[in-house]
This record gives structure tokens, C-alpha cells and sequence, in this order.
């Protein structure tokens, strides 16, 4: 059975706690002019801005401006100085909250995201939050504060519904602060979702 054809509205407009694990199973499109890239995501995170983890936490900044706007924006930011990772704002205006993609099963444009990753092992080419910008030709901020569109990146609802019993909730993955809170969620036995490292966000 088909998601409602007002699914990603629906999910774009709650908190990010609640949309977190609503956008496993969407699917993310960009358009170049090689062609086509499109993924699945299987796992995510929620940041809020009355999370010690989040990068909202102490208000509104230049770099952060973007997760204060309404739900449907991107936040795009650089970390450890080589890594560029992509969020989807969700939400209401006002409210610093975001999902960090953090994995998708690569489903077209393969040869693309082999050429933007360096490598052409499947498993390794969006199995974590700077892989997945990297598949998707993210080397650097400016789709930050942008909305999803088809002129900068596109969400579309699962072709199926993902039953709750597929979805896992666990403690966020590199994090100083509330490292115990299960805000990450990814799909139970999904090979593409990303495996523990220690870092910190």
C-alpha cells in the first residue's frame, strides 16, 4: 500500500523527533545534468533546539539560521574540516530543529555516486551522513537555507509503507551531549545504514 499523496507535507510540518523516523523510506532525487540520483533513506537522527547535542542549542547563529525556518528547508554544514552533511528542516518557523541524514540505499544514478564518492563499493557509498552528501554532489554549503525543490534536492514518500515493527530507535551516533537519548532511527536489517564510529558532531 502506497503512502498518502500528502505524506511528505505531513511529515515535513511535525518536530523533528516525530519526523525522524517518518522519512525512513523516502526517497531523495537530484537532478544534474549527468543524470539523475536517487536514494533511499534508511536512517536518521532528530536535533532540537532544547537538545544539548544540537547545533541550535545556544540560538540562532549565521551558520544555524537555516534550521529556524519552516519545515522543508535544507541545512547543510561542514565538519572535522573535510565532511559536509545534509539535514532536512522540519517544523514550524522560529523552532531550531532538523533530521541529519545519516544513510540511504543508493536505488539510481549508481555510476554518479561512484563518481562522487571515489569508490565503487555499493555498501560504501551513502552508509553515513558525509558519505550520503558526498553520493549526492554536496562539496559545500550552498543548498544550505534552500528549499526542497526539484532545482536542489527532492523528497518523495516511500513506495510503501514502512511497518513500525522495521523501525529501531537507539542513542545518536558521535555526540558529546545526551548521548543516552534514542533519537537515531534507521530500518531493522537495511545493509546500507552506517555502522558505530567514535566521533563527535
Amino acid at each position: 500500500m502506497k503512502p498518502d499523496i500528502n505524506y511528505v507535507n505531513d511529515v515535513l510540518a511535525k518536530t523533528a523527533l516525530l519526523a525522524a523516523p517518518l522519512l525512513l523510506g523516502c526517497e531523495l532525487i537530484r537532478h544534474t545534468l549527468d543524470g539523475d540520483i536517487r536514494l533511499k533513506i534508511v536512517e536518521t537522527e532528530a536535533y532540537h533546539q532544547d537538545d544539548p547535542a544540537s547545533h541550535t542549542y545556544r540560538g540562532l547563529t549565521k551558520r544555524t539560521a537555516p534550521m529556524f525556518k519552516s519545515g522543508g528547508h535544507l541545512y547543510v554544514y561542514f565538519t572535522y574540516g573535510m565532511h559536509y552533511c545534509l539535514n532536512i528542516v522540519t517544523g514550524q518557523k522560529g523552532i531550531g530543529e532538523a533530521v541529519l541524514l545519516r544513510a540511504a540505499e543508493p536505488l539510481e544514478g549508481i555510476e554518479l555516486m561512484e563518481h562522487n564518492r571515489g569508490t565503487k563499493n555499493l555498501h560504501q557509498l551513502a552508509s553515513g551522513p558525509g558519505k550520503l552528501a558526498q553520493a549526492l554532489g554536496i562539496f559545500n554549503t550552498e543548498l544550505s537555507g534552500r528549499k526542497l525543490s526539484k532545482n536542489s534536492l527532492q523528497l518523495a514518500a516511500p513506495q510503501l509503507t514502512i511497518p513500525s515493527d522495521d523501525i529501531i530507535a537507539s542513542p545518536r551516533i558521535g555526540i558529546r551531549h545526551a548521548t543516552e537519548v534514542p533519537w537515531r532511527f534507521y530500518l531493522k536489517g537495511n545493509e546500507f545504514v552506517s555502522k558505530y564510529q567514535k566521533t563527535v558532531r
